[in-house]
């Protein structure tokens, strides 16, 4: 990152009330000399054997973890102590939790992916100290994948296609109840196109009403895009490679309703994966390599609040930050992690296999 970054982050953030939190993203901040990511014990019992692929990071002090085993952490403290908050019961147990969104540290909602009743929703109110299910599936062709929120309230999540379309969800009381929306508006699916539940980023949002949807598996890997919470569709071919049901764009992450992020690939081990990246600067209408992409598969992509140029990319591989939005990455680290997530304040978080989560810290 530029000096020039450094010196806004460091001015224009306030202190932070979170128990652990650093005392200014400056000392954190992606691309910055002895920042990497500092991996923290959860101190739960088997949470080695955990997949955690939805995150959602509050702050630099909160962060929200949900994964296989209907398994879902909790942190109020930077990482230091972790709440087993999970959803109870044997049934909760076998669900595979693939995203989680939170408002704050007692407000969040989670997705569990699988064809038919798999595929459920669930809320907190309390911390994750009782659960509601909110929607469970009843139509056995669809499969969710991902959700997202454009603020406490409005939000949507979506399946792979059905009857030839993608099919979306939408709830405007913050996640308390969902309904299908209307399929006229969507795009035609390609043959054996979806969205891959790999970080809980196939489906983003950015301000009030522009969200984005990433697929793979098809002849080409596209994002789709609406302007009007998910009623009407436009499609874009992506510069990452497709044509196998294991490519395509597997994360998106968009810093306005202009400026996003693509990242994918080929997830099967030691297969290439070039052209990993790309970027837009018109809201998805069209797509840009990028010119030294990540050099593998990677499922996550986060911006960092404090820098405009400055993002995230992580996979089994390890992580690549780009500090000039996405033209060029360089690795950061080679540790595995599914998915990242950076709070306003600038705190970033990740998480993936043997219940791997991690701060970005200076070391």
């Amino acid at each position: 990152m530029c000096a020039a970054t450094l010196l806004i982050a460091a001015a224009v953030t306030p202190a932070s009330a979170d128990t652990g939190a650093d005392p200014s993203p400056a000392a954190s901040a992606p691309g910055s000399r002895g920042v990497g990511w500092a991996v923290k014990d959860t101190g739960r019992e088997g949470v080695e054997s955990v997949r955690f692929r939805g995150l959602a990071a509050v702050s630099r002090g909160t962060a929200w973890l949900a994964g296989s085993q209907g398994r879902v952490l909790r942190t109020a403290d930077g990482g230091r102590s972790w709440q087993d908050v999970s959803p109870p019961g044997a049934v909760a147990e076998k669900l595979e939790l693939r995203d989680i969104e939170a408002f704050d540290g007692r407000r969040a909602v989670a997705l569990s992916i699988g064809e038919g009743e798999a595929s459920r929703i669930l809320r907190t109110e309390d911390g994750g100290a009782t659960w509601t299910e909110a929607f469970r599936n009843t139509d056995p062709r669809a499969f969710y994948d991902c959700l997202t929120f454009f603020d406490s309230r409005h939000g949507l999540a979506v399946s792979d296609p059905v009857d030839g379309r993608f099919r979306l969800l939408a709830t405007d009381d913050g996640g308390r109840s969902w309904r299908v929306l209307p399929a006229a508006g969507m795009s035609q699916a390609l043959p054996g196109e979806a969205g891959f539940a790999a970080s809980g980023q196939c489906l983003t949002a950015s301000g009030p009403r522009d969200v984005w949807l990433a697929t793979g598996g098809g002849a080409a890997a596209r994002v789709l895009h609406s302007a009007d919470r998910g009623l009407t569709w436009r499609v874009a071919d992506s510069t990452v490679p497709g044509g196998d049901p294991a490519r395509g764009v597997f994360a998106l992450a968009f810093r306005d309703r202009t400026t996003g992020l693509a990242v994918g690939g080929d997830y099967r081990t030691g297969q290439a994966s070039p052209q990993a990246a790309a970027r837009t600067a018109d809201g998805g209408r069209s797509w840009t390599g990028a010119a030294t992409p990540p050099p593998a598969y990677r499922s996550g992509a986060a911006w960092y609040p404090y820098g405009r140029t400055t993002a995230l990319a992580v996979g089994p591989t390890g992580t690549d930050v780009t500090t000039d939005a996405g033209r060029t990455w360089r690795q950061l680290d080679t540790g595995s992690f599914d998915t990242v997530d950076c709070a306003a304040d600038g705190g970033c978080w990740a998480a993936g296999e043997k219940g791997r989560v991690a701060r970005l810290e200076r070391r």
